[in-house]
This record gives C-alpha cells, sequence and structure tokens, in this order.
C-alpha cells in the first residue's frame, strides 16, 4: 500500500498533500466515543503510517507544498480542540515514533474547563438508568442504560449543536444538573500546552470558545481568533502562525469574512474539516483536512486513497 500510494501521489510539482483531523485518544476504547481511537490504535495507526508515509510537521509541509518540493505521500497529522489526553497519551506515541504533530487548541477551556459537548457525554455517562427528563427545557425525554446511552449523547448533541451560544451554554448548565460531579480535567493546562511546543510540537490556534463563526458577530468572531492567538503566544513565547475554524465546514461554519479575518491577524495558513487533499494552488487559508474514522489498517489506507482523488464524503 505504501508503494502504490508513493505511485499515485507522486512529490514536487504533483505533490499532493494529505492532512490527518484527530480529537482524542483514551486510554481504552469508549463506547460513547467510538470514532476516537484508544491508546493502543493510535500506536498502531501511527506506526502504519510511519512505515508508508512521508509524515512531516504541517508547518515544514505548506513551506514544501509552496516550493513544490513535497516528497511522495506526504501526510501532517492535526489534533483540535486541546484535550489533555493529546499531551498525556497522544504526544508520547508520537515522540517515541520520531513523528510530530499540530494541535489546535480553544484556549478558553485550558486549566480546568470543559466543552459543551463534554457536559452532555459526561451528563449522560453518569446519570443512573432510567429516564432523562429533559422536557422542561424542549429536548424530549430519553430512556437511559447501557444500550441507548451513545444514542442518546447524539440526540441530545444534535438538537443543541447549532443553537445560539447563549441559548446552547444555558441549555448545557439545564442538561449538567441532572449530573452529580463533572470532570474538570478533561481539556490540557497551559503547562501541558509549553511542554508540547518545547517538545518540537506546533501549537495553532482554535479561537477562544469556540464557536461556530457564522453564528456570532463579526466583531465577536474577530475577538475570538485574536483572543485565542495571543493567549497562546503568551503561553510559548513563540508566534502562532496555524488556525483551525471551529467545526470548520466552509459555508456553514465559516465564511469568507473569517478567512479575511484570519489572514489579517497574522495567521500564514487555516484549516477546515472540508476532506481533500491539498495543492500547490490550494488556498492556504482553507486547506482540506481527512478524518481517519476506519478502525483497521486497510480500510483506513484505502479511505485515504480515496480521499486522495476526491472520493470521500
Amino acid at each position: 500500500m505504501g508503494a502504490l500510494m508513493r505511485l499515485i501521489s507522486p512529490g514536487g510539482a504533483f505533490a499532493r498533500h494529505q492532512i490527518l483531523i484527530f480529537h482524542r485518544v483514551p486510554l481504552s476504547r469508549d463506547s460513547l466515543m467510538p470514532g476516537e481511537p484508544h491508546q493502543g490504535e493510535f500506536a498502531s495507526l501511527m506506526g502504519a503510517l510511519k512505515r508508508r508515509f512521508s509524515v512531516l510537521p504541517l508547518p515544514e509541509a505548506l513551506d514544501r507544498l509552496a516550493a513544490n518540493e513535497l516528497p511522495p505521500a506526504s501526510l501532517s497529522i492535526t489534533f483540535d480542540d486541546g484535550y489533555a489526553d493529546n499531551a498525556t497519551v497522544a504526544a508520547p506515541i508520537l515522540s517515541d515514533l520520531g513523528l510530530s504533530a499540530t494541535f489546535f487548541i480553544a484556549t478558553g477551556f485550558l486549566d480546568g474547563g470543559r466543552m459543551w459537548n463534554d457536559t452532555v457525554i459526561e451528563t449522560v455517562r453518569r446519570h443512573h438508568a432510567g429516564m432523562l427528563d429533559l422536557r422542561p427545557i424542549g429536548l424530549g425525554e430519553h430512556t437511559v442504560n447501557d444500550a441507548t446511552r451513545r444514542q442518546v449523547v447524539e440526540t441530545v448533541i444534535t438538537a443543541i449543536k447549532h443553537r445560539p451560544a447563549v441559548e446552547r451554554a444555558e441549555l448545557v448548565a439545564a442538561i449538567a444538573q441532572h449530573a452529580g460531579d463533572l470532570p474538570d480535567d478533561l481539556m490540557m493546562t497551559g503547562a501541558q500546552v509549553r511542554a508540547l511546543a518545547a517538545a518540537g510540537m506546533t501549537i495553532g490556534g482554535h479561537t477562544v470558545n469556540h464557536p461556530i463563526l457564522t453564528r456570532i458577530s463579526d466583531e465577536e468572531a474577530r475577538q475570538e481568533i485574536k483572543g485565542g492567538k495571543q493567549t497562546l503566544e503568551d503561553l510559548i513565547e513563540a508566534p502562532v502562525d496555524l488556525f483551525a475554524y471551529p467545526n470548520g465546514k466552509p459555508g456553514q461554519d465559516y465564511g469568507p469574512a473569517h478567512v479575511t479575518m484570519v489572514r489579517e491577524l497574522g495567521f500564514g495558513a487555516a484549516v477546515s474539516t472540508s476532506p481533500g487533499v491539498s495543492r500547490g494552488d490550494t488556498d492556504r487559508y482553507q486547506l482540506p483536512r481527512f478524518t481517519p474514522w476506519d478502525r483497521s489498517h486497510g480500510r483506513f489506507l484505502l479511505r485515504l486513497l480515496m480521499n486522495r482523488f476526491g472520493l470521500t464524503g
């Protein structure tokens, strides 16, 4: 498969660069997050990528893409949001293999914060078997047991994901009342961000509070993008040159005005969550990325081939 990828994905002027997205790497399989590879799966996948691809730090890859100097079958690894297991589980695996990654961090959740979707997940995880009554906030009544917890999470998250930020926060706070103590260690600390940068990993911006940019005013969006960048630069005492749009679907989660903001605020490139590959003429402020959902190496590598030809949805 590696030889085939190098044959159909040559380097130089004909290069096609793939960027992978990850979010979490739990220590063991989590039934409420079935799409997230656990520690063993992630280590195995990274080993396979190292054997079959030219895995490059994203900043280096973008410079070499612009110069028509990418090697064949080039690929970069990225993480979104800033989960603590990125630092405690994923980064040591990458370092042991001599690989690098870019970590896009929403700074408002550092040092004890929790993203809204995780509040939903952890509330459902902790809710005793029986009925979860969310009718008072217009979200229905849900039967919760080991067989239904994942579906309840998906249903509730889907129902509130695109609500205005203030309304969504109010709903999530009401949902959290159905849980006991919720975890405050899911996201990185500032010290972990500094340690990743010191270890040679790339730190990228991902706003402060991870809003869907099209759902807030332009002034709020600019402050979110600018504030996240400034906080990270203060933490690592170095420029932050890369940005990831929250949620990241072009035209839905961000628009042309936000692309302009990112450029004007001093970022050198930005990534979306639209699948595909980057070429020399790809907009550096809307670079596509690919999410590796597949468990087996064979299926994952096949989907990488499909992504190379624009066949991955």
